[in-house]
This record gives C-alpha cells, sequence and structure tokens, in this order.
C-alpha cells in the first residue's frame, strides 16, 4: 500500500534558503511586529499560564513580542537561532509535549496544511492551546495581477509569480478537521502604500517572502519584465498622490487540543425552552 504525496506547490528548501539568507532579524519588519502584537493580545485573553510552548519557523522579531506568554519555549527555524531543527510539515516531537504552538507568518508556505494541523494537535497537551497567523485572502492580489499583465506584454504568457492564499472559511474548516476544538479563524487587512514600487519588492525580500513556486521560471528576473510590471502596477493601483498599494491579509487561528474540561455543545432535543417561545412578542 502507498501512501498518496501531497501535491507539492512550494519548493521548501528554497523557502528556508531564503527566510535564511534575505530575513535580516534585526531590522523592524513592521507586518511580523503587526502579526506578533495580535497574537500577543489574543494569548493574554486566555486566563491561563502556558509551561511548555513550542514555536514554529517565526522571526526573532515576533518571537521577542511572544516570549512572555510562556515559561519554557522550544523554537525551530531558519532565520533566527534555533533550539531544533524541524520543518513544520514533519514535527520531531512526541505526542502531547505542548500546552502552547505559536507560528508566525509562515504557514502560508507548507504544501500539506491539513496535514501539518493534525501533527500540530497531536504534539499538544489535552486543553493546549494553538495560535497561529499566516498570510491569505487577497494577499498581494495587486503584484499577482500586475505581473499577469506584464508577462502577457512582454512574453505572450503568464507564470506562477505569487503565491496562492487561502481563504480565512477554508482554513476554519481545515481547523475542525484537524480535530481541534472550539476553532476560530479571523481575518485582519493591512493595505501600505509605497513611493517606490521597488520599496514594495524589497520588503518582500527582507522578509524572504520572494517566489518559492515549484513552477516558477527557472531564469531571472530580467530588468525588462520588471519594468513592465512596475508600468503596469503603477498604471491599475496607484492613488491620486502617485503611491502604489499593496494588500496584506493575515488569517489569525486558534483552536484547542480537545479535552473533557472543555464546554460542549448540548444534545439535540435537550432544549427546554422553544424558540418560538423566545421570539413571540409580547402583549
Amino acid at each position: 500500500m502507498t501512501t498518496r504525496q501531497p501535491h507539492q506547490i512550494f519548493d521548501r528548501s528554497a523557502y528556508r534558503r531564503r527566510r535564511t539568507r534575505k530575513c535580516s532579524s534585526d531590522s523592524d519588519q513592521f507586518l511580523v511586529r503587526e502579526a506578533a502584537e495580535q497574537l500577543s493580545a489574543r494569548l493574554a485573553s486566555i486566563n491561563r499560564s502556558f509551561t511548555s510552548a513550542l514555536d514554529l519557523n517565526s522571526r526573532k522579531q515576533s518571537f521577542e513580542i511572544l516570549r512572555d506568554a510562556a515559561q519554557q519555549w522550544t523554537r525551530s527555524g531558519s532565520d533566527a537561532p534555533a533550539d531544533v531543527a524541524a520543518d513544520d510539515e514533519l514535527l520531531p516531537f512526541r505526542d502531547a509535549s505542548f500546552d502552547l504552538l505559536t507560528s508566525v507568518l509562515s504557514l502560508h508556505a507548507v504544501n500539506d496544511l491539513p496535514g501539518t494541523l493534525v501533527q500540530f494537535r497531536r504534539v499538544l497537551k489535552p486543553d493546549g492551546v494553538f495560535m497561529a497567523a499566516l498570510f491569505g485572502g487577497d494577499t498581494l492580489h495587486e503584484l499577482r495581477l500586475a505581473f499577469t499583465a506584464a508577462e502577457a506584454a512582454a512574453l505572450g504568457g503568464a507564470s506562477p509569480r505569487v503565491a496562492p492564499f487561502a481563504d480565512v472559511r477554508d482554513l476554519g474548516g481545515l481547523l475542525q478537521r484537524a480535530g481541534f476544538a472550539l476553532p476560530v479563524a479571523d481575518i485582519e487587512r493591512t493595505t501600505v502604500r509605497y513611493r517606490e514600487p521597488m520599496r514594495l519588492i524589497a520588503d518582500l525580500r527582507a522578509l524572504g517572502e520572494t517566489n518559492v513556486l515549484i513552477q516558477r521560471r527557472p531564469n531571472f528576473l530580467s530588468r525588462r519584465l520588471l519594468a513592465e510590471m512596475i508600468s503596469e502596477y503603477v498604471q491599475l493601483f496607484s492613488d491620486d498622490q502617485h503611491r502604489i498599494t499593496a494588500t496584506f491579509d493575515i488569517v489569525y487561528l486558534i483552536g484547542w487540543a480537545p479535552d473533557e474540561s472543555q464546554p460542549k455543545p448540548l444534545r439535540p432535543g435537550s432544549a427546554k425552552t422553544r424558540l418560538a417561545d423566545v421570539l413571540k412578542p409580547r402583549e
């Protein structure tokens, strides 16, 4: 019997290399900071203390914001000092090892997200918390359209340049499929305006978030195509102050490893009050 391998969308080796080589861990990466601060606020609203936590592939800046959420951390990753070498898609930990698992802006680049979420639930202790932020929704849709138009004009056809991003509703469903209790998925949109289009490219390189799609063109981006892309971008997505806009949708996920202490829905038919009685107007 053979195990079916998930469809490969991302070159994970290339992603690790770019995160290692391009990320400047000491620079102020505003999207990383924003995502980590949002997760920190959500963790602060949970009335409990965490003793053993796992941080997966987060950048140094995000971990510094989350550090106080748990007493002891185990870290994995390629662009910051790590305690263990582990890929998001293959965790070398025993079942029920942690009571908190965090991931900040890396899960959008895994090939088998459903299987990855199942592993996350496996390594959590009962009633343990998984919390993550990842790019989703319409992130960088402007860049995708600008590249498509530029390649059609310059090369007569388009190639994959910007990764596909999951919808928030699909991500909520994946949490349920993975067996998490009390799953929640919500989305926050950040619209960034750049006076110089190349500043957007520089920010993506600093994040290590340039093109790692398996089907990407093997040759480097030519100056001609880059100039055409910038021209299309400015024409399609500039405001009245000649600044281009870039959309970043960050999806926030939270799920709990199942435990008997958690609230459970009532059994069908166990209600003692009819809905019609509640909604009936008073006379």
